[in-house]
């Protein structure tokens, strides 16, 4: 197995590599690519793949997984699998049979973690960790309210391990990124290279990440490219960062990330970026009462 990914430690004894594979599709013809690009990953080094109920390719990416256990490529301990549960199974009795659903596809006994998709119930969550069925359990989309209600829920049995959210360089969440540390939570980036993977939620007008003349500079400095630049920036503050990709070239590239770091000056100019720019602004669930995004963080 790869031993240049590092991990980070959850405050439950796990441990998270802090490099990610993303596998959403969001057509029907990516979900083929998608099995294809889970087995590339795999055979490059990345060895924690994120995935969900919502992207319909659990099974695909099951049996990209299952074929580079039984290729001897890697075995299932050395994977770190993450799924979720969707917002239309947040009913306590609907968890478990939600998460057994996820294992059947993927052809596999647990998860190693479990996030709650967009703010909603953690109970039935933890007994799917007491049953074995996930190793560790998190949530996503919620903001510091949200993460505060939890914490201090009279009979908290495990707190989340992580709460993966949008983050790049646009979106930097200093404050909740504090917030987390400051809780012992991992933050998890999703979207950490910018628009590439949000094409339908954008206008032409949105800035795209990659182009930011500021960050090609830097690529230029470090003779990287900025997606490098843009996925070491968050593995230098903490943060656990999911790239995706169905191109081979740029899969092994995105390998490179712990091959150098950053200056601390050249952090303190990256954190300058931010704008608050949201690629993923989730406009179908603002009318629900758990919405996240209309706090400040």
């Amino acid at each position: 197995m790869n031993s240049k990914i590092q991990k980070i430690e959850l405050n439950d004894g796990h441990s998270i590599p802090v490099l990610g594979f993303g596998t959403y599709a969001t057509e029907e013809h990516l979900k083929k690519k998608s099995m294809e690009s889970t087995k590339i990953a795999i055979d490059v080094g990345f060895c924690h793949i994120d995935c969900s109920h919502l992207y319909q390719n659990e099974e695909e990416i099951g049996q990209a997984i299952l074929s580079k256990i039984e290729d001897g490529t890697v075995k299932r301990e050395d994977i770190f699998y993450t799924s979720k549960l969707w917002s239309t199974s947040h009913r306590p009795e609907l968890v478990r049979p939600s998460l057994e659903n996820s294992l059947r596809k993927l052809n596999l006994d647990y998860v190693d973690l479990y996030l709650i998709h967009f703010p909603v119930s953690l109970k039935a969550m933890e007994k799917c960790k007491d049953a074995g069925l996930a190793k560790s359990i998190g949530v996503s989309n919620f903001n510091r309210r949200q993460l505060e209600m939890i914490l201090n829920k009279p009979g908290l049995k495990y707190k989340p391990v992580c709460n993966q959210v949008e983050c790049h360089l646009y979106l930097n969440q200093s404050k909740l990124l504090a917030y987390c540390k400051m809780n012992d939570i991992v933050l998890v980036a999703y979207g950490a290279l910018g628009t590439q993977r949000y094409k339908y939620c954008i206008n032409e007008d949105t800035p795209v990440l990659l182009d930011d003349p500021v960050l090609c500079a830097m690529a230029k400095k470090y003779k990287r490219t900025p997606a490098l630049i843009a996925l070491r920036y968050q593995l230098d503050r903490g943060i656990v960062a999911l790239a995706k990709s169905f191109n081979e070239e740029r899969i092994r590239e995105n390998m490179q990330v712990f091959d150098f770091q950053l200056a601390s000056d050249d952090m303190k100019i990256l954190d300058g970026l931010d704008r608050n720019l949201r690629y993923f602004p989730a406009d179908m669930f603002k009318a629900h009462p758990n919405f996240p995004f209309f706090d400040e963080y």
